[in-house]
């Protein structure tokens, strides 16, 4: 009997798809989901305060995609390695369930695998009882990210940071403004002192300073404004290196700083509380000095030119020159009185005045301007004679 066309294909279709859905290797494992423990752990320290920043993981331990993320432990020890968290010192929460997470301690929504790592950070306050005396002494970090279930692959890479007690902030910081700068002073307190000779006296090597930053109010830019060395009682710092017309945050920081046989670190402690300061200048340059006027003009179209010693203000602009004009209107009726000759300012310190007549005696002053156009008062007055 003869086989029906219709069905022959039907049979041959249904092969074709059994064919193309059949596994073509072994059946893969189920997943344990166990994120592949961070690699780029980093650790700084400011004060008793210990931050913590590291990248979420993408990757599970069998090179599979995450898919969900639990708890992280972040662990500290006084000992040199970690091998288990054993009492973590912090237990960030696991993201809210789904494919979805957010960063420690404030999580964002997660992304796929394929984009980039969530960068995550923690911030851990230690124990004062964790605090040495020791310049070696240190304090050790790792983290280890668990799955959904708890479990996990292990910890991450150790970082350590120096486990030194760090001395105090300054409690009286005052600014004054004036000519010259921005003038900080504080007073390095009984108990500050007491704190430094312990550590010096446990640390020959230890070196303690204070730091001084400045913040832009409008920006928020942090600059060091400087430092000074440690010393006993009143303690100043002429800030000299703003800009004027900004208004500015000043703080004050220890920052103690460990020799060791091959490197240095530096440990800042807490912040003073920040003084504001409104840099407006209406602070005139020097007054100028050694003013000295020579005649010249024999044959010639007389002239008498004028010396003065360079005022050294960072922000000088020029300076004015004036002479004594007699018959001049002044408030007591007439008299004599100092007129400006020059119409644009004098860049450089001297000056030739051309505008004057044999027979007469005239007497010159000068002052100097900044940038923002104070000026300052008039220097010793000379005078020299035109024949």
């Amino acid at each position: 009997m003869r086989a029906h066309p219709g069905k022959f294909f039907a049979f041959a279709a249904l092969c074709v798809l059994l064919t193309s859905c059949a596994q073509t290797g072994p059946p893969l494992p189920p997943s344990l989901e166990l994120p592949k423990p961070p690699t780029d752990l980093r650790a700084s320290r400011k004060g008793d305060r210990v931050t913590l920043n590291w990248s979420e993981p993408t990757l599970t331990t069998d090179r599979r995609s995450v898919r969900y993320i639990g708890p992280t432990l972040v662990c500290r020890s006084v000992e040199n390695e970690i091998t288990q968290c054993g009492n973590p010192a912090a237990l960030l929460p696991a993201p809210p369930a789904g494919p979805r997470k957010v960063s420690s301690p404030h999580r964002k929504d997660r992304k796929t695998a394929s984009d980039k790592p969530t960068p995550e950070t923690d911030t851990d306050t230690v124990p004062a009882s964790m605090l040495r005396l020791d310049a070696a002494a240190e304090l050790t970090y790792a983290v280890e990210v668990l799955n959904r279930n708890a479990r996990g692959a292990g910890l991450s890479n150790r970082v350590h940071v120096p486990a030194l007690v760090t001395l105090a902030a300054p409690g009286d910081l005052s600014a004054s403004l004036n000519g010259d700068g921005v003038e900080l002073t504080w007073t390095s307190a009984v108990e500050v002192q007491k704190a430094f000779d312990d550590l010096s006296a446990r640390s020959p090597g230890l070196q303690v300073r204070y730091r001084i930053y400045r913040r832009e109010e409008s920006t928020g830019k942090d600059a060091i404004a400087g430092e000074v060395s440690f010393e006993r009682g009143g303690v100043h710092f002429m800030d000299s290196s703003f800009e004027w017309e900004k208004t500015y945050l000043y703080r004050v920081t220890t920052v103690t700083t460990i020799k060791r046989a091959d490197s240095e670190v530096q440990v800042e402690g807490d912040d003073s509380a920040p003084v504001r300061v409104v840099a407006h200048d209406v602070f005139p340059p020097s007054v100028p000095t050694g003013l000295q006027a020579a005649y010249s003009g024999e044959g010639q179209k007389p002239f008498i030119d004028l010396i003065w010693a360079p005022v050294t203000n960072a922000d000088l602009a020029g300076y004015n020159v004036y002479r004594l004009e007699a018959g001049a209107e002044t408030g007591s009726g007439a008299g004599e009185k100092m007129v400006k000759v020059n119409s644009e300012l004098v860049k450089s310190p001297a000056y030739r005045d051309s505008a004057v007549e044999s027979g007469k005696t005239y007497t010159y002053s000068v002052t100097a301007v900044d940038v923002r156009g104070n000026e300052s008062g008039r220097s010793e007055e000379t005078g020299e004679a035109v024949p």
